[in-house]
């Protein structure tokens, strides 16, 4: 953050505009972290639930939302440099390369052995979603714990 005498001319424009409003203006960067994060672990678990064998329950286009928003969450990881950012970004990472095998599995499923989406299939896609949700709900549990160890 910057320090105050630095801050860009529209933060200090609106402060003079609403006084008092400096001190409650948030940090945009951190809300589209945090916005990102649970979105990426939310999709996650909307694909996750439903009976694991079945499925109607588990559709395609929700687990390539899921991979798209925790590959926008794995950008956004990178560049912070200290421990709880290293924690991030593994987590995210490990997240990204589950869901992209779990659309691998449903790829090869569909388009090459040609025996559809049968139950095996399934709970094996579901199953490596889970361990993608896993690693999200981590993700989240930090940048709570982070949160939470914000000095003001």
């Amino acid at each position: 953050m910057l320090p105050p005498t630095q801050e860009p001319h529209f933060v200090t424009a609106r402060a003079a505009v609403l006084p008092g409003l400096e001190g409650a203006l948030m940090n945009l960067e951190k809300v589209v972290f945090g916005f990102f994060i649970v979105l990426a672990a939310t999709l996650n678990f909307g694909f996750f639930l439903g009976e694991i064998d079945q499925p109607l329950h588990h559709h395609i286009y929700e687990l390539f939302a899921a991979i798209v928003v925790n590959l926008i969450a794995t950008v956004l990881k990178f560049g912070d440099r200290t421990q709880i950012g290293a924690v991030h970004l593994s987590t995210s990472l490990v997240a990204d390369l589950q869901l992209v095998a779990a659309a691998c599995v449903w790829a090869f499923a569909m388009h090459v052995s040609g025996d559809g989406m049968s139950a095996d299939v399934t709970t094996s896609v579901v199953s490596l979603s889970g361990g993608a949700l896993f690693a999200n709900v981590v993700s989240v549990v930090l940048l709570i714990v982070e949160t939470v160890m914000l000095r003001r």
